[in-house]
Parts: C-alpha cells; sequence; structure tokens
C-alpha cells in the first residue's frame, strides 16, 4: 500500500474548505479570503514558515497562498490584473522572493479595470492604465520587504509583496 505525504498547505487548504462549508451550512458566512498572511506569520511557497511575517497585509488578497521563489533571476514578470478576489483584481504571484538587483516588471492583463502598483512607503507609483500589454519596471537594489497595492481596488484585497534578499 502506497503512503501518501500530506503537506501542511494541503491540510490548511482542506481545513478553509471544510470551515467554509460548514460556515454555509450554518447561515454564518465567510469573506472567501485567505488565512495565509495572518498576524500569526507567513510561510514560503514550501510551508517551511522562513518567510517574514507580513503583519497580516496579505490576509485578504485571496490568491495569497505563499511567496514564490525567483531568487538567482535577474528579471521576474508579475501579472497586473490575476484572477483573484472575486474577478481580476489581484496580482500574480501575490508574493514574490527575489535577490537584490533584480528588476520586477509588472505586466497589464487587460482584464479587471485600470489598475496601478503603488508602493505602501511611497518609494514608487505607475501611472493607472487599463487594457493589455502596459508594463511598470521597478528594480530593487536594497534587502527588505516591500509591500504595495492598486489604488481602486486595495479594499478588494488588490496588494502584493516583494520580499528582496542578499
Amino acid at each position: 500500500m502506497a503512503r501518501t505525504q500530506l503537506s501542511r498547505r494541503t491540510v490548511v487548504g482542506a481545513a478553509a474548505a471544510l470551515a467554509a462549508g460548514l460556515a454555509g451550512c450554518s447561515g454564518g458566512s465567510t469573506s472567501g479570503t485567505s488565512e495565509a498572511g495572518d498576524s500569526s506569520g507567513d510561510t514560503d511557497a514550501d510551508g517551511s514558515g522562513s518567510a517574514p511575517a507580513f503583519e497580516g497585509y496579505l490576509s485578504n488578497a485571496s490568491n495569497y497562498d505563499g511567496i514564490v521563489d525567483e531568487t538567482g533571476n535577474s528579471e521576474v514578470a508579475i501579472t497586473v490584473g490575476a484572477e483573484a478576489n472575486g474577478g481580476n483584481w489581484g496580482y500574480g504571484p501575490a508574493a514574490v522572493r527575489v535577490s537584490t538587483g533584480t528588476t520586477v516588471v509588472w505586466e497589464w492583463s487587460g482584464r479587471g479595470g485600470p489598475h496601478d502598483v503603488v508602493a505602501e512607503d511611497g518609494s514608487f507609483s505607475s501611472e493607472q492604465r487599463n487594457g493589455a500589454g502596459h508594463t511598470y519596471t521597478q528594480t530593487f537594489e536594497e534587502s527588505g520587504v516591500v509591500k504595495y497595492y492598486c489604488t481602486p481596488h486595495r479594499t478588494l484585497g488588490m496588494k502584493g509583496v516583494v520580499v528582496v534578499e542578499e
């Protein structure tokens, strides 16, 4: 008999789905958001827990399911208007880990209306654009955690994080 090993992500996802189903049966409601980014600490894509805490920043970004590791790449693409939050109101991926000196290119999908990319700390800001084919680039020279959002869809959970490592 083959033995199956379950990841933490699989178990947590199944528990969340069960809880959502039970809430629906009991007349309660769920917000449809992921708890993966809550203030209890985020984990990276392999579930190791080595990711920095985002203080719940991505708690209402429905497509956040860990940090995508892109370290070692000189350029990384992030989709603007990815499927998330009940429409095309997300960045894909929502969280990415890069090395210092990496250029991130946000690429508009043309879905979900006008979007922009605005750093929480004010260090960068794109123009609002509507339609496919627009891009915005930012090169990250210093290590740290950079949180950003889309002005028109921020309250819907259209937020992202770039983790920059040496």
